[in-house]
């Protein structure tokens, strides 16, 4: 069904959907820069060994997964983006994912480049991409059966 073609509340809802999607990973992606960009590190001693590796992958899983919601919403029946829409999202970030632990290795005093970081900024966006496909899976096979259930 076209949008045009959904009475005015049905549009509205959806509108607000992808608002709420986009405006989230928006702040996702402005919580990553300033995990990755801020002068301190990550607080000492970690919650537990390795923790950075956790919040770096989640740093890159969210805004990817986001991003990847936000621009499957662009109607009422959900379209995955394009594979280069998609690829160019997973590129940006995969490349932002080496960029940042050369910038802190080179320009910050404090912190220092870590390759395995890169390793968990790039699980991360695994994750992201896996879980976007898992969500449009399901809504895709929900539709389905209220089709068939109607």
């Amino acid at each position: 069904m076209p949008y045009t073609a959904l009475p005015h509340h049905a549009r509205a809802s959806w509108l607000r959907g992808r608002q709420l999607a986009a405006a989230a990973a928006l702040l996702a992606v402005a919580l990553q820069l300033w995990g990755l960009y801020r002068v301190g590190g990550p607080p000492q001693p970690s919650w537990f060994p390795s923790a950075d590796k956790g919040e770096h992958a989640l740093g890159f899983a969210v805004p990817v997964l986001l991003i990847l919601l936000t621009l499957a919403m662009r109607g009422v029946d959900w379209q995955s983006p394009s594979s280069r829409t998609s690829a160019l999202v997973i590129g940006v970030f995969a490349v932002h994912a080496v960029v940042s632990e050369m910038i802190q290795h080179r320009w910050y005093r404090y912190r220092t480049g870590d390759p395995a970081d890169v390793v968990a900024d790039w699980v991360g966006i695994a994750v992201g991409v896996l879980l976007f496909r898992l969500v449009v899976q399901r809504r895709s096979r929900r539709a389905a059966e209220s089709l068939i259930a109607s």
